[in-house]
């Protein structure tokens, strides 16, 4: 035996040690320095993490995912709704909103009968037709959100750019501090003494949403994002809510195009029916389901803001029609059995608006034709409109349905409201235009980072309202 002798194997690892240590002491500067941002950035994002605000997607009426189940009640109006969907398993779910098979013409009726609401005068609220099931499901996911085919370009389509925004370009992680709140879009909300379960439910799901998605991020109160109609409900479920809760749980609600004021294109969708946009639908089939919502009625043109002013002509009836006329409106197209509950469960509801009670956001689009009045000919209502005349608005809601918060709050000493206007961005594409989700991505960060403003921005120039 030789003493002393090194093994080959030994020498070797000590060779490569050696090679190592040398290379690390010839690193540049640079690449040290590089590796050190890498730590920072990464502590960086940790510490963000723990410091966002909670954000709570609400969306419009076309952003939520509606499926149903059909029971032994059922009574289809033809074969095609009998044996349409095929649905093997899942508990005999499928997916009624939206789903493409609305463009294949017989099944359009199938899509109408189970979508349509029934305002039951017993009881003082609506239900769905006998046989049909509904549900929202994924409540808290933002899942439901991100579904729909793009090649349809629907409301639906747009909320995944803006959920995938927030996770890219502000940290959010869905599940963690990024949740979304869908709901049964076709019903609505009541004035005083008026049930409505569904709309209440949801406002009830909502409260304790955002107690747990606070409750969950150290306390931190939450950021309410809501689209359109989902901006008429995070208004409610605040105003229906004490202010302590509202103090501890909400930080800012921003609103995206929301109608405020209602939209005279409603007016369209009870008298011709609205295809929302969807190619080969027949609007005078859906047109009787589009009636039936309540939601819809909450959407009329509201007298406080719109006035005496015409928005319908009907050379038929001889007769003009302002938002303070609605109801022999809805006489006169033959939608008779909606004055009751317009009359007695919606208008109470508009009549006022009711101040959110905690800072607000509205992102506004602007510059885009608007549907501001109707006129429809010697045929009726069944030929649909000979003239449309347009005037300001997002395409869907007019000017004075957007910033109808700048008039009823700029009273009120306590309440913050900041106003966005955005040229040339329509409704739905709010959700998707860079000049909207810069201005949603700088409010997060201005609160994130604690320095939140209580000035009021415009973007064409600072106004104070």
């Amino acid at each position: 035996m030789v003493v002393g002798r090194t093994s080959p194997s030994v020498t070797r690892v000590v060779v490569l040690l050696a090679a190592m240590l040398l290379l690390l002491s010839m690193l540049s500067p640079s690449c040290r320095v590089s590796a050190a941002r890498l730590d920072i950035g990464a502590a960086r994002r940790r510490e963000k993490q723990q410091q966002l605000h909670p954000v709570i997607l609400i969306p419009g009426a076309g952003g939520n995912q509606l499926e149903a189940r059909l029971t032994d009640e059922y009574n289809p109006c033809s074969l095609a709704c009998r044996v349409w969907p095929v649905v093997r398993g899942r508990g005999g779910w499928f997916r009624l909103w939206f789903d493409p098979s609305v463009l294949v013409a017989p099944l359009t009726r199938c899509f109408a009968e189970r979508m349509m609401l029934y305002y039951d005068r017993t009881t003082d609220d609506y239900n769905n037709a006998p046989g049909v099931e509904t549900r929202v499901s994924d409540f808290g996911s933002t899942s439901t959100l991100r579904y729909l085919d793009p090649n349809l370009k629907l409301l639906t389509g747009y909320m995944n750019v803006l959920a995938t925004t927030l996770e890219k370009e502000a940290g959010y992680e869905e599940g963690h501090d990024l949740f979304g709140a869908p709901y049964d879009f076709r019903y609505g909300l009541a004035g005083p003494g008026h049930p409505s379960r569904v709309g209440s439910a949801y406002l009830e799901r909502l409260r304790k949403l955002v107690e747990s998605a606070c409750a969950a991020n150290g306390g931190k109160p939450a950021i309410l994002v809501a689209h359109s109609l989902g901006g008429l409900y995070a208004l409610q479920m605040l105003a229906r809510s004490p202010a302590p809760w509202r103090a501890a749980h909400v930080k800012r609600l921003v609103t995206l195009s929301a109608p405020w004021g209602g939209s005279v294109q409603e007016m369209l969708t009870f008298a011709s029916g609205n295809t929302l946009g969807v190619p080969f639908v027949d609007a005078s089939i859906i047109r009787d389901e589009q009636r039936t919502a309540e939601s819809n009625l909450w959407l009329l043109p509201a007298p406080r803001v719109f006035g005496n002013t015409t928005l319908v002509v009907s050379r038929y009836h001889n007769r003009s029609y302002s938002a303070k006329n609605v109801t022999q409106f809805l006489r006169d197209i033959g939608f008779a059995e909606g004055v009751e509950p317009y009359r007695e469960r919606i208008r109470p509801l508009v009549e006022s608006l009711p101040e959110p009670g905690v800072p607000v956001t509205c992102l506004v689009g602007t510059g885009v034709d608007t549907v501001e009045s109707l006129v429809y000919g010697e045929e009726g209502f069944e030929a649909g409109p000979e003239e449309v005349v347009y005037g300001d608005g997002d395409g869907t809601v007019n000017l004075a349905s957007l910033v109808g918060p700048i008039e009823a709050w700029s009273d009120s000493p306590e309440q913050v409201v900041e106003v966005v206007e955005l040229p040339k961005v329509s409704h739905s594409g709010i959700l998707k235009d860079k000049s909207a989700l810069d201005q949603i991505l700088r409010v997060l960060d201005a609160i994130n980072l604690n320095a939140t403003s209580n000035s009021v921005y415009s973007s064409s120039q600072d106004v104070l309202y």
